[in-house]
């Protein structure tokens, strides 16, 4: 019975918050009213999920399934917070795959796929503007950090030349930026 409330509740907090910090108040009146923690337990859980890894909302499920009910809590938490997202995520594919084939359809993806491009460089341009020229100076070669330049080309060809994985390529960075000042 704990399973299926467990599941219930931390569905109810999927369809009923934006994710985020939006899903706190909402996962607290939840576990409190079920009596599964204590407020302090709930902050610090929230605490615990805020730093590790993932999803807010999946890391709280998570933890409260498994201290409230085991690995099988955990487990039925968990998949009741990921059902609304499971739930529109194959109703997308099952209506894409309905479609595929569809002009209309095609044309619309195949005018997607340059607007996200498009995206994906204007953060680039953005990101580096700030990271490779000084705030006070203007885009100008007199504010730009050389240093950086030379890290973000080193690591981009080797992590491209030699495989390396997210990790060594953070590695190598930092290494760099310590000998590189």
């Amino acid at each position: 019975m704990v399973l299926l409330k467990l599941f219930l509740s931390f569905m109810k907090i999927g369809f009923f918050s934006f994710g985020g910090m939006t899903m706190i108040p909402v996962i607290n009146d939840e576990v409190l009213v079920h009596g599964w923690m204590t407020a302090d337990e709930v902050m610090d859980i929230v605490a615990v999920a805020e730093m590790t890894p993932g999803s807010l909302g999946i890391n709280c499920a998570t933890f409260v399934g498994l201290r409230t009910a085991g690995i099988s809590g955990a487990f039925c938490a968990t998949l009741g917070v990921m059902m609304p997202s499971l739930t529109l995520c194959m109703a997308a594919a099952h209506f894409i795959m309905k479609l595929k084939g569809n002009r209309t359809l095609e044309n619309i993806m195949s005018g997607v796929r340059p607007v996200s491009m498009g995206m994906l460089l204007a953060v680039a341009v953005t990101l580096g503007r700030s990271t490779f020229w000084a705030e006070e100076a203007a885009v100008s070669l007199a504010g730009f950090h050389w240093n950086l330049a030379v890290i973000a080309l080193v690591c981009g060809v080797l992590m491209f030349r030699l495989k390396l994985t997210i990790p060594r390529t953070i590695l190598l960075a930092a290494v760099l930026g310590l000998v590189m000042g």
